[in-house]
């Protein structure tokens, strides 16, 4: 009976009049069902009136969606495209929920964004969903994770957050395993599950996580690479036009500040012959020992 008067609040405010035929019709009851539901909207305060003749009906007093806001209009557009870009993260379900308050705030729902989490396999596009439960559920995920040295390892962890930083997707989790808060690349997780077993978030979590294990605090460094000019579109995709300085020769000298990681160094390496890391030493002595493996792959003598 509840969900029968919001629906019927909610068509009101949608279509302006409607007849109590039209409503018994939608919710398969009779007419009379109807009138005793208008009866106890108007007792329980809501402004609802009924017309006789040609063009009456079913109707609420024009003030009262204006009545019962205390945000403004451009508030009421704002909230709807916050939380119209939420379906973009998996939220189909939530479509009646923001129907509703389109039909509340008398306005039609825009789609402003689009977001494809997914990659051509469709393989991430599992683990956004299995994630995104077991948070909101507060569920342990289980799955195996490959660490910076390589190694595989399992890891049982309570999560927290997805992040999403420089083209990189991260889980922030209270790992059980080491009982610290950690930060895991999507990348490198394998044969993730989520488990029946329950969690709750302790405020210790917490205060590690504001003193550990935000991303100002991890430790970054700046890169120096030079590029030759012919990289120019590949440039100005994955740096910001401040950081980039164009040489009088054309070619482009690049300052970049990273967490040290296989990412950087994969698009350090991206670039081949067009690229040279200037500084610092540690880097290009790591480039450069990546490119002697490479080398010895394919049987391939380097001298100096």
């Amino acid at each position: 009976m509840i969900n029968r008067l919001l629906g019927i609040v909610y068509i009101l405010m949608k279509r302006g009049t409607v007849t109590a035929k039209e409503l018994a019709e939608r919710y398969e009851v009779s007419t009379r069902t109807i009138y005793r539901d208008i009866e106890t909207l108007s007792m329980a305060g809501i402004p609802v009136y009924m017309k006789k003749g040609k063009n009456g009906g079913i109707s609420l007093t024009e003030e009262f969606v204006l009545n019962k806001m205390l945000v403004t209009k451009e508030e009421q557009e704002q909230i709807l495209a916050a939380l119209t870009s939420l379906q973009e993260t998996g939220a189909q379900q939530e479509e009646e929920t923001l129907q509703k308050l389109g039909d509340f705030f008398k306005m039609d729902l825009q789609s402003w964004v689009s977001i494809d989490f997914s990659d051509w396999s469709d393989q991430r596009q599992q683990f956004f969903a299995i994630i995104k439960e077991a948070i909101l559920k507060r569920k342990v995920l289980t799955f195996e994770y490959y660490g910076r040295n390589g190694k595989l390892s399992s890891r049982r962890v309570a999560p927290i957050q997805l992040w999403f930083k420089e083209y990189t997707w991260y889980l922030k989790a209270f790992c059980k395993d080491k009982n610290d808060i950690r930060i895991f690349k999507l990348f490198r997780m394998k044969h993730l599950v989520m488990t029946e077993e329950s969690f709750e978030i302790h405020s210790s979590w917490l205060k590690k996580e504001q003193k550990e294990t935000t991303f100002s605090q991890m430790k970054s460094t700046k890169i120096e690479l030079l590029v030759d000019k012919t990289e120019a579109y590949r440039i100005y995709d994955k740096c910001e036009s401040e950081s980039i300085e164009e040489l009088p020769n054309g070619d482009f000298l690049v300052h970049m500040e990273y967490v040290l990681d296989e990412w950087v160094y994969s698009l350090i390496l991206s670039f081949g012959s067009a690229a040279k890391v200037l500084a610092p030493k540690e880097v290009q002595e790591e480039v450069k020992r990546r490119i002697l493996q490479m080398c010895d792959k394919y049987d391939i003598l380097v001298s100096y």
